[in-house]
């Protein structure tokens, strides 16, 4: 596969990011954002990306999408897009095509990010290499996913975490539950912990009908001590811990945990203030067990298409 070019998009909510591969290794200076606002279709940025970058001939193509995968097509779950892997072939002229869940593609870049790009959370207990590990995206969206290494090369299962009901355990919390239930019909874990999420807790403690405040002024308000920005952020986090501890129960994820996305950096300065670990390890008797994770938070914004130029690389020289 030397010297091959391969084709790479990140699919998010809001922004979709497209660059390019040679050898299993993302080519930095080939990285393009195009926003997805007045978009009908992937297929219309990949088709620019590749007239504007002038691409040559594209030996295989990986796409990961916020959104459930099944049989190679992926329907975006913000964003009324559906990406279908024999329509990416037709426009790449490549067969070798694969669509990856978004949090799949972050769970193959693990090993492949540079040093600084990971910076630890929580310490944790030594683990013995190999051991299962764990990524949580925190964006527009909330998914994770489990990261296993086998015999035949890392597998990384699919899932729709963010769908989950949302952990309830005060009078406080049914409250909000009810909000979210008459808004949304189910008051799921990603209608707290993501970037919109943390945008409606705030928009909620305000007595506000409708989320009008953005992710980034909400930071901005905790930095200046405002009142129900705090309690937004307290919230927030507070919930990320709980979600984050069942998740941690459920896959055991003694090589770490990582978290990912925009909102998962933007709160990283108040993890500790807001109580995350606590959080994290209220699990009654379970609760020193929960100490043996470490945690960390993955600082580098392009780690999914590192993650499909690796996945896209072990699959073409098999």
């Amino acid at each position: 596969m030397s010297d091959q070019i391969t084709l790479l998009a990140d699919i998010g909510g809001t922004n979709t990011r497209v660059a390019m591969a040679r050898d299993g290794k993302l080519i930095h200076s080939t990285i393009r954002r195009y926003p997805n606002l007045g978009r009908g279709a992937l297929e219309e940025i990949l088709a620019e990306y590749i007239r504007d970058e002038d691409c040559g001939p594209i030996a295989g193509a990986c796409v990961a999408a916020a959104g459930p995968v099944r049989d190679d097509v992926a329907e975006m779950t913000n964003l009324a897009w559906i990406i279908r892997a024999d329509n990416i072939a037709r426009l790449t002229g490549t067969d070798q095509v694969f669509v990856l869940n978004d949090l799949q593609a972050q769970g193959h870049a693990l090993g492949s990010l540079a040093e600084d790009a990971v910076r630890p959370i929580l310490p944790g207990l030594p683990a013995k290499e190999g051991s299962a590990r764990l990524v949580v995206g925190i964006g527009t969206g909330f998914n994770a996913a489990p990261v296993h290494e086998g015999p035949g090369g890392r597998v990384v299962p699919p899932s729709e975490a963010g769908h989950t009901t949302l952990p309830i355990e005060t009078e406080a919390d049914f409250a909000l539950k009810t909000y979210l239930d008459a808004k949304h019909d189910f008051a799921s874990v990603e209608h707290v912990v993501s970037g919109r999420g943390l945008e409606r807790l705030y928009a909620y403690l305000r007595g506000e009908e409708d989320a009008t405040t953005s992710g980034q002024e909400i930071l901005e308000a905790i930095t200046r001590g405002e009142e129900k920005a705090v309690a937004a952020g307290q919230l927030f986090v507070q919930m990320l811990g709980r979600v984050v501890g069942d998740l941690a129960l459920t896959h055991l994820p003694f090589g770490g945990i990582y978290l990912i996305g925009g909102a998962a950096r933007g709160v990283v300065p108040w993890l500790e203030e807001f109580g995350f670990a606590e959080a994290m390890q209220a699990k009654g008797r379970f609760s020193e067990f929960l100490r043996a994770f470490p945690v960390y938070v993955i600082e580098d914004d392009y780690a999914a298409l590192q993650g499909c130029a690796s996945y896209l690389s072990s699959r073409m020289s098999r």
